[in-house]
C-alpha cells in the first residue's frame, strides 16, 4: 500500500517506517525536524532510513532515499495548503499520524506550541484525509488522557474529561476531533494510547535515555516521588507490531466501526526504582540516584488495559522488559560512543 507517515524523523515514527519498507509498502515521510531535541538524532534516523540529510540541511524540502520505495518531505503540518497539495498528488492509502509536540513537563513552559502542532496540525491533517479519503487514519495519543485515574488497568472506557497537563488536554482533543470527523465524513480513524515507549533511537527526554546518559556520565539520576512511580513501559517492537495490526481494520472488515481508540501498552506496570536497577543490570554500572518531589503535572501509576487489542487483533506484547532494555542498551553504546555520521554543522543549518 502507499501509506503516509508524519514524524517520520521521530522515534516511532521512523520504526514505523523502517518496517513497513522492508514489508514492501511505499512509504511516505514527513516531518518538521523541530529543536525540541537533538535535531542530529533525527536526521540520523532518516540517514538510517536512505536520505541524504545534507540535501536536507541545503534546504531541499523533498527527497528520495536510495531506498526506492521510501521519499521524505520536510513538512509542518500546520503549513495547510501544502499539506493538502501533497494529499492531492499522492492518493494515500493509509495514513499514521505519529507527528505531535511531545513531553508532559515541556507544556507547561510551551503551551502555544502544542495548540499549533497537536491541535492545529491535526485539524490541518483530518481536513487532508476527509478531501482525499484513506482507508484509515491511525493517530497517536497518550496514556496521559488518564490524567490521575486511581481505577486500574486503564479502561478505553473510563471517563477521560480532567487532564492534568496542556500536552493530555491536546490528545483527548485529538480524539474528539476524529470523532467529529468519523462522524461526520465517514472517515475511518483509529486513535492509539501510548503508554510510556522505550527502545533503540528513542526519545532524549525519556527515561530510558535520561537514565542511560546520567549513568554513563556519572552523573546522578533524578528520581521523581521517590521512587513511588509505576509506568507500563512498552517496546518500541511491541508498539509498531500493533500498529501494524490495527493499520488494516477497516480493510479488512468494512462493518468495523468509524471511529475507534485503543490502549497500547505492556500491560504490566514496572516500579520506577526496579527499571533503573535492570538498567544499572544492562549497562553494567550502577546509578547515582537523587530523590525528588512529584513533578507538577506528572501522575503515580499508568496501567493499560489492552483486552479490546487482545480480542480483536490477538496483540500481545512479547517483550520482556530485560530483553527491551539489553537492545535499548546495545544500541546506546554503539550510537553515543562511535564517531557521528554527520558533520556537527549540518544539523545546525537545518
Amino acid at each position: 500500500m502507499k501509506i503516509l507517515i508524519t514524524g517520520s524523523a521521530g522515534f516511532i515514527g521512523y520504526h514505523l517506517a523502517k518496517r513497513l519498507i522492508n514489508e514492501g509498502h511505499e512509504v511516505v515521510g514527513i516531518d518538521n525536524l523541530n529543536h525540541y531535541y537533538d535535531v542530529k538524532l533525527k536526521l540520523h534516523r532518516l540517514a538510517d532510513l536512505g536520505i541524504d540529510v545534507y540535501e536536507i540541511a541545503k534546504g531541499k524540502m523533498t527527497i528520495q532515499s536510495s531506498i526506492s520505495s521510501f521519499r521524505f518531505i520536510k513538512l509542518d503540518l500546520k503549513e495547510d495548503l501544502e499539506l493538502m497539495e501533497i494529499f492531492q498528488l499522492e492518493n494515500f492509502e493509509i495514513v499514521l499520524n505519529m507527528a505531535a509536540q511531545a513531553g508532559v513537563r515541556y507544556s507547561i513552559e510551551n503551551p502555544q506550541t502544542y495548540i499549533t502542532s497537536n491541535i492545529v496540525g491535526f485539524a490541518n491533517l483530518l481536513e487532508a484525509c476527509r478531501h482525499y479519503p484513506v482507508k484509515n487514519l491511525v493517530y497517536a495519543s497518550s496514556s496521559s488522557v488518564y490524567g490521575n485515574t486511581k481505577s486500574t488497568p486503564f479502561k478505553t472506557s473510563d471517563m477521560v474529561d480532567k487532564p492534568i497537563s496542556l500536552y493530555a488536554a491536546t490528545k483527548k482533543s485529538n480524539e474528539l476531533m476524529a470523532h467529529t470527523y468519523s462522524h461526520l465524513f465517514d472517515l475511518p480513524t483509529t486513535g492509539l494510547r501510548f503508554f510510556t515507549v522505550y527502545g533503540e533511537w528513542g526519545r532524549p527526554d525519556m527515561a530510558a535515555m535520561l537514565f542511560a546518559k546520567a549513568i554513563m556520565s556519572d552523573k546522578p539520576i533524578k528520581v521523581f516521588n521517590h521512587g513511588k512511580l509505576s509506568r507500563d513501559f512498552t517496546y518500541i517492537g511491541d508498539i509498531v507490531e500493533g500498529i501494524l495490526k490495527v493499520m488494516n481494520r477497516t480493510t479488512d472488515n468494512n462493518n468495523i466501526e468509524n471511529y475507534k481508540i485503543y490502549n497500547i501498552g505492556n500491560s504490566e506496570p514496572v516500579n520506577l526504582l526496579e527499571f533503573i536497577e535492570t538498567m544499572e543490570d544492562v549497562l553494567g554500572k550502577k546509578a547515582i540516584k537523587e530523590m525528588y518531589p512529584m513533578q507538577q503535572g506528572d501522575v503515580e501509576t499508568t496501567y493499560a488495559d489492552v483486552s479490546d487489542l487482545i480480542n480483536e487483533f490477538d496483540y500481545r506484547p512479547k517483550t520482556t522488559l530485560k530483553v527491551g532494555l539489553s537492545a535499548f542498551a546495545k544500541w546506546y553504546l554503539k550510537y553515543y560512543h562511535k564517531k557521528n555520521i554527520l558533520v556537527e554543522n549540518e544539523a545546525n543549518k537545518v
